[in-house]
C-alpha cells in the first residue's frame, strides 16, 4: 500500500467515524460542529508537493463564527475561518514532537507503520484537539481559549463585539 492509500484509508477507517462520533458533519476533508452561536471546524490540508509514497499533511482547526457567513444555509468553509490554527496549537510539547510529525504536519511514507500511526494520531485527537474543542460552548469561551493568541484573538473579540 502506498502512502496516499494509507492516507485515504486512515480518513476513511478513524477519522471520518471518530468525528462523526463527536457529532461533527463531513462535507470531502472538511469537518465541523454546530456550537450555537459558532462552529468548530477541522479541515485536512494536503500539499501540493505530496507523492504517491510520501503525504505530508496538516489540519487547519478553527472557530467559525455564524454571524461572520453570508449564507448560514451553507456549510461553513475553511476560509470562513476566524481563528485558525494548526493541529500543534492543541498539541502539548510532547506530542508535537512524536515520529509522524514534521515542520508541516504529518508525514504517511510507504514504509509508514500504520498501527503507531494510528495511535500517535489517535492521541493527538482523543487526547489534546477535541477535548479542547469539546470545551467550546459559548463566544466566551472561546474568547477564555483564543483571545490572547495574536491577530485571531483580536480579530475574535472584534467580530463579536462588532455583531452584539
Amino acid at each position: 500500500m502506498d502512502a496516499k492509500e494509507k492516507q485515504l484509508e486512515f480518513i476513511k477507517i478513524y477519522l471520518k467515524p471518530t468525528l462523526k462520533d463527536f457529532g461533527y458533519k463531513t462535507s470531502g476533508q472538511t469537518w465541523w460542529k454546530d456550537k450555537g452561536e459558532f462552529y468548530t471546524l477541522i479541515n485536512l490540508q494536503n500539499f501540493s508537493w505530496n507523492t504517491k509514497n510520501e503525504v505530508n499533511f496538516c489540519f487547519n482547526i478553527g472557530i467559525v463564527l455564524k454571524s461572520e457567513i453570508k449564507d448560514v444555509t451553507k456549510k461553513p468553509k475553511i476560509y470562513d475561518v476566524i481563528v485558525h490554527l494548526r493541529e500543534n496549537s492543541y498539541l502539548s510539547d510532547k506530542n508535537d514532537k512524536h515520529s509522524f510529525r514534521n515542520k508541516t504536519g504529518y508525514l504517511l511514507e510507504n514504509h509508514t507503520d500504520m498501527t503507531d500511526f494510528y495511535k500517535e494520531l489517535k492521541s493527538d485527537f482523543e487526547n489534546f484537539v477535541l477535548p479542547k474543542l469539546e470545551k467550546l460552548n459559548s463566544l466566551q469561551d472561546c474568547i477564555d481559549n483564543f483571545g490572547k493568541i495574536p491577530f485571531f484573538g483580536e480579530r475574535l473579540i472584534n467580530a463579536i463585539k462588532i455583531k452584539k
